[in-house]
């Protein structure tokens, strides 16, 4: 989904909707931040959201919260291995630097070339009660989705597409600030199609992340605000990704650092 960097005006949500299904956006501006919960992470009805650290590639769907001290501590050692670096500048940052959203042909990356794009694949892995349109295997038009940042259910339908957005973890944006503006093509592509950075979400709490680091916005849901930092840091190491010193500080402080 599309980075956006500027600030946030009041635009009508459903004219932008649209675009963003084409463009493969991250975020849609001008919805406000939702406010943090206690709420549990959303666990899928048959309980096979997986622990980021029991799930290394990002091929088993959600994203459970971890439960008990010593995976606090297995999470702030991972974190504790990213390196940090400032945040360069965006000049030059364009989406189709990561290739055309959702492309099927990113090799090197799960799900690659199994005849379905991405998103559809996100929302196969995540999705329950899923139905796909007639005659097809791939395009799903209906699901419920137990989303891990909000913990609410949502159920989705493909004509509301919006209302559940692919959020990559690591922001395309925030990738070519912090290094990848000097990777090959083939890199760019495999993070912006990796299962590994990638979540199927409430379409309100990705547009407010837009392209922000973990110090600027963490999950509402707190249980699964560790969760996320570990695997925000699995893609940052997969891909030798530098963080901000406050995104790195941030993370450990969701694991109990």
């Amino acid at each position: 989904m599309r980075d956006m960097s500027t600030p946030r005006t009041a635009v009508p949500v459903a004219a932008l909707a649209a675009a963003c299904l084409l463009a493969g956006c991250e975020a849609i501006p001008a919805i406000e931040d939702p406010g943090a919960t206690d709420a549990a992470p959303g666990v899928p009805g048959d309980g096979r959201a997986a622990s980021p650290l029991d799930n290394p590639e990002g091929t088993r769907p959600g994203l459970a919260a971890l439960s008990s001290g010593a995976d606090e501590k297995k999470a702030r050692e991972l974190i504790g291995k990213v390196a940090t670096k400032g945040r360069g500048p965006r000049t030059g940052y364009d989406r189709d630097e990561f290739g055309y959203a959702w492309m099927d042909t990113a090799d090197g990356v799960p799900l690659a070339r199994n005849g379905c794009d991405t998103r559809n694949d996100l929302l196969k892995r995540d999705g329950q009660k899923v139905a796909f349109r007639k005659g097809s295997d791939c395009v799903v038009v209906s699901m419920t989705l137990a989303d891990p940042y909000t913990g609410k259910e949502i159920a989705w339908k493909k004509a509301d597409a919006a209302e559940v957005q692919i959020d990559h973890v690591i922001p395309l944006s925030y990738a070519w600030q912090l290094g990848a503006a000097r990777w090959n093509e083939s890199k760019r592509r495999q993070l912006a199609n990796d299962t590994l950075n990638l979540l199927p979400v409430d379409g309100s709490a990705n547009s407010a992340k837009r392209d922000s680091g973990p110090a600027s916005w963490l999950p509402p849901s707190k249980g699964v605000r560790c969760s996320y930092a570990v695997r925000f840091a699995q893609v940052a190491l997969k891909y030798e990704l530098p963080v901000t010193t406050a995104d790195k500080e941030t993370m450990l402080e969701q694991c109990g650092g």
